[in-house]
C-alpha cells in the first residue's frame, strides 16, 4: 500500500502543479540522484537562530539540529519557536525591526510570497540540491511565477479524524463509511454519555484549519472544485460551498458544551482522557499525543463522503518551507545556506521522519514511514483526492481575506449564529470586495 501511495502522490504532483502538491514518503528510499550537502567547512564559529510556530517540537528539532552541528561543528543553530497564533505577526514585527531570526519557517503560498516581495527573504534559486531533490510543483509553493525560489520545501501535514479505538469497541461502533454514518455514529456516542467531537472554537484557528478546511474538499470537490472557485467558474456561495458550511452545522450538536471557551489544548485533553470519542485534527498532533498518553489506543480515518458520492478527499497540506533572512550578515548567510543545502538531503529527510512523525518530508525521494500512527495518516491517501487548504493559495492577498471569512463564518455556524447559506453568502460578498474572480463569477 505504501508503494501505491507513493505513486499516487507523484501523479498528484504532476496533475496539480498549480497548487503545488507533493510526493509524500514512499515505502522505502530509492537511489538518491540529487546532490548532497557540501563537506563541512572549517572556520570561525557561527551561531544562527531559527524561528518557528512549532512550540511542541523543541526537543525533536534540537535533536535534528544537533545532527547538523555534528557534521558542521562550526555552525550552531538555536531553535526559538513562537506561539502558533502569534507567529505571523511576531515574525513581521521582527523583520521590520531588524530582530528576526536568521532562518525561519515559512507559511505556504501567499503569506511567504508577500515577505519575499517586500525584500525580507533571500533568493535561494541556486541553492545546491534544491532543484534536484524537490519537484517543480513543490518548489513553486515558495517561489515566484518566474521561477525564483525563496524557501526550501520542508514539511507536509495530513488531516483526518482521530478516534478512540477502545471506546468505539466498547460501544460496538465501526469506522463510518459515509457522512451520514458519521453523524449516526456521533449520535450513538452522545447517547452513551460521551462527547462525540472534542473540537472547540476557543482557539479560532482550529475551526478554520482542522474543521472547515478539513471538511471542505469532500463537499466542494477537492482540487478541481477549489480551482473552479479560484478561476471564477463558481461563486463562493454555490451549493457546494453551502454544503461545506452545512457540514459544520451537522456536527454542531456533537461538540462539547461551552465549546467557545475551550482552547486547542482543552480539546486535545478531552480526547486523550476518554471524554470525547473523536477529534478532527492533523498529523502534527502525533508527537504530542504519543508523549502525552503513550498507552492511549487511537487511530484515524478520513472525512467520509456523503452517500452516493464515490470520491472522497483528504486535505494533505504543504505546511512549511524554510527561509533565510535577507538582512542576515554575509557570514550568517553562508552558514545558513549550508544548513538549507543539508535540508535537501536524504539524511535530513530521514531524521525529520524519525523525529517528527506526522510531518512528512516533501523531498521527492523520501524515507520510509515507520511510525504506525504516521503510516495510518498516510494510508488515508490511498484512493483519495488530495488537496491543500482552501484559502491558502490565492485568498489571503486582500481584505477581508478568505481565511478569516471562512474561520469566522464557520464559527458562527457552529454557534448557531448563521445558517450555512448565510455563511457562504458572507464568504462570497467579502471576497467580491477585492478578489476579481469572485466579482466575475456567474451569479
Amino acid at each position: 500500500m505504501s508503494k501505491y501511495i507513493g505513486v499516487l502522490l507523484v501523479i498528484l504532483a504532476l496533475a496539480l502543479s498549480a497548487c503545488a502538491p507533493v510526493a509524500a514518503p514512499t515505502a522505502a528510499p530509492a537511489a538518491d540522484s540529487g546532490s548532497e550537502a557540501a563537506a563541512p567547512a572549517t572556520g570561525a564559529a557561527v551561531e544562527l537562530t531559527m524561528g518557528s510556530w512549532r512550540v511542541d517540537d523543541v526537543a525533536q528539532m534540537e535533536a535534528i539540529l544537533a545532527a547538523f552541528n555534528a557534521a558542521y561543528p562550526d555552525i550552531t543553530i538555536k531553535f526559538d519557536p513562537t506561539n502558533p497564533p502569534d507567529y505571523n505577526a511576531t515574525l513581521r514585527t521582527q523583520l521590520e525591526g531588524g530582530t528576526a531570526p536568521d532562518l525561519f519557517y515559512l507559511r505556504s503560498f501567499a503569506t511567504s510570497r508577500q515577505l519575499f516581495d517586500e525584500g525580507f527573504l533571500e533568493p535561494l534559486t541556486d541553492l545546491p540540491g534544491l532543484a534536484d531533490n524537490f519537484t517543480e510543483a513543490a518548489r513553486s509553493v515558495w517561489g515566484t511565477e518566474d521561477g525564483v525560489s525563496y524557501g526550501v520545501p520542508f514539511i507536509a501535514v495530513s488531516h483526518g479524524i482521530y478516534y478512540n479505538q477502545d471506546l468505539f469497541a466498547e460501544l460496538g461502533l465501526a469506522v463510518p463509511q459515509t457522512w451520514e454514518e458519521l453523524l449516526t455514529t456521533a449520535q450513538a456516542i452522545q447517547d452513551a454519555g460521551y462527547i462525540p467531537f472534542a473540537n472547540a472554537s476557543g482557539d479560532a484557528w482550529t475551526i478554520a484549519e482542522i474543521v472547515f478546511m478539513n471538511l471542505a474538499p469532500t463537499f466542494i470537490g477537492g482540487y478541481e472544485g477549489r480551482m473552479a472557485y479560484l478561476n471564477g467558474e463558481r461563486c463562493f456561495n454555490d451549493e457546494n460551498a453551502v454544503a461545506a458550511f452545512q457540514a459544520v452545522a451537522d456536527i454542531a450538536p456533537f461538540v462539547p458544551e461551552g465549546q467557545s471557551a475551550l482552547t486547542y489544548y482543552d480539546s486535545q485533553q478531552l480526547f486523550l482522557q476518554g471524554q470525547a470519542a473523536m477529534w478532527m485534527g492533523g498529523s502534527w498532533d502525533i508527537p504530542f499525543f504519543e508523549a502525552e498518553a503513550p498507552e492511549f489506543a487511537w487511530s484515524v480515518f478520513g472525512i467520509p463522503a456523503p452517500a452516493g458520492q464515490d470520491q472522497r478527499y483528504v486535505t494533505f497540506h504543504l505546511d512549511a518551507g524554510m527561509g533565510l533572512n535577507a538582512a542576515a550578515s554575509p557570514e550568517k548567510k553562508e552558514a545558513a545556506k549550508k544548513f538549507l543545502e543539508w535540508m535537501t538531503t536524504e539524511e535530513f529527510a530521514g531524521l525529520l521522519a524519525g523525529q517528527l512523525p506526522g510531518f512528512f518530508p516533501i523531498r521527492t525521494v523520501a524515507p520510509a514511514v515507520e511510525n504506525p500512527h504516521a503510516a495510518a495518516f498516510l494510508a488515508l491517501n490511498e484512493g483519495a483526492g488530495l488537496d491543500v487548504r482552501w484559502a491558502w493559495e490565492k485568498l489571503l492577498d486582500g481584505a477581508p481575506d478568505g481565511y478569516t471569512l471562512m474561520q469566522d463564518n464557520a464559527i458562527a455556524v457552529l454557534n448557531g449564529q448563521m445558517t450555512a447559506q448565510e455563511a457562504a453568502d458572507g464568504l462570497q460578498a467579502g471576497l467580491a470586495q477585492w478578489f476579481e474572480p469572485a466579482q466575475n463569477c456567474a451569479q
